[in-house]
């Protein structure tokens, strides 16, 4: 499979996050060209933290191929990897790297920060913006409509005691 036909797999992921009522994100870990596992975030309909699509897709992975080293494979996602996500991918030792919309609030691939470039004991290859106007899309349907059904004004949530926001 190419690049664009892999990333139109993780869009279709992203599609089954929204129709849930998931943030719309969705992962592809591929070895050659051919996929090993496919995910989408479920941390609201599971509430767990951690349950992002690239993480899963990443476990998945790990266990369709019995190793935690993913020295072979590339992992395609429709958003720019978080903190979190891009040390799951620094851990898992995955080659590559290619999202499309990339994440000016919490984006780890140079939007924030980038974490790759730091010294770590690994560095994949990063390249955004693949299929980024269609995962922006989805994105920006996706949070009209939680606005929308919510009314305009965010709801009130307590503020961190920690940080007073």
């Amino acid at each position: 499979m190419t690049d664009h036909e892999l990333m139109g797999a993780a869009l279709a992921e992203a599609e089954k996050a929204a129709a849930l009522g998931e943030v719309p994100v969705g992962a592809v870990v591929a070895r050659r060209g051919e996929i090993v596992a496919v995910a989408h975030n479920t941390r609201e309909t599971e509430r767990n933290a951690v349950h992002h699509a690239e993480l899963l897709a990443i476990d998945r992975a790990c266990k369709a191929l019995g190793g935690w080293r993913l020295w072979e494979c590339e992992l395609f996602v429709t958003l720019e990897p978080c903190p979190m996500c891009a040390g799951a991918i620094l851990n898992s030792r995955i080659r590559r790297v290619v999202y499309g919309a990339a994440d000016p609030k919490a984006g780890c691939c140079g939007s924030v920060t980038d974490l790759f470039a730091l010294p770590f004991n690994h560095h994949p290859a990063v390249e955004g913006g693949l299929r980024a106007e269609e995962a922006s899309a989805l994105l920006a349907e996706f949070f009209a409509r939680l606005r929308a059904q919510r009314g305009t004004r965010k709801k009130w949530r307590p503020k961190d005691p920690e940080t007073k926001e």
